[in-house]
């Protein structure tokens, strides 16, 4: 994996675990020479992980709708800086350049990337590596909920497998870099044995 785009919160949360763990993947990615691709804020958990990035050698690019401009405040120092029309052509770059993705804690902006995200790998748009850095368990809930559906009949589980998960940045990254995407079953049950 030479790019990775990262999601993550455009504010720092209540923990102060959440920005250094972003700080963490931040200097793995550039001992590794992971270029970081992510939306481009000064603001919050992504200004953590590019600021990171930046101060150990490694490439940080941003990628922004210009209407965005004014809320998110755009970084000023990353290696390049994108801008883009609209949000979906946003989403669409990212994963055009990124090699895998990673979300970190964040709000309804970062669970929005990380479902499309695996919806796409679930439809066969790409069959990149997904993982969630589960930082003091912020993800728990959500994989709790992904459970949910599977016992409700509205998933399949090896959906379940499109993504890796650990509470270690490093092993995340290990995890990716070891992924192998799941062949799919039937997505629509009704048409199974049809």
């Amino acid at each position: 994996m030479r790019k990775i785009c990262v999601y993550a919160g455009s504010n720092l949360g209540n923990r102060d675990t959440y920005r250094l763990e972003a700080k963490k993947l931040g200097r793995i990615f550039a001992k590794k020479n992971i270029d970081l691709i992510y939306g481009g804020s000064k603001l919050g958990i992504m200004a953590e992980i590019a600021n990171e990035v930046l101060k150990q050698g490694g490439n940080a690019i941003g990628i922004m709708p210009s209407g965005l401009f004014k809320g998110e405040i755009a970084h000023q120092g990353l290696s390049e800086f994108i801008e883009t029309e609209s949000m979906h052509e946003r989403k669409a770059l990212m994963n055009e350049l990124s090699d895998g993705f990673i979300a970190l804690p964040g709000g309804i902006g970062t669970f929005d990337e990380l479902f499309e995200i695996i919806c796409w790998a679930q439809i066969g748009i790409h069959n990149k590596p997904i993982g969630l850095l589960n930082v003091d368990e912020f993800f728990t809930p959500v994989l709790n909920l992904l459970n949910h559906a599977v016992k409700e009949g509205f998933m399949n589980e090896n959906t379940l497998s499109l993504f890796v998960v650990s509470d270690d940045a490093a092993e995340l990254i290990n995890l990716m870099e070891n992924f192998t995407a799941p062949v799919m079953q039937n997505k629509w049950k009704q048409l199974d044995g049809k």
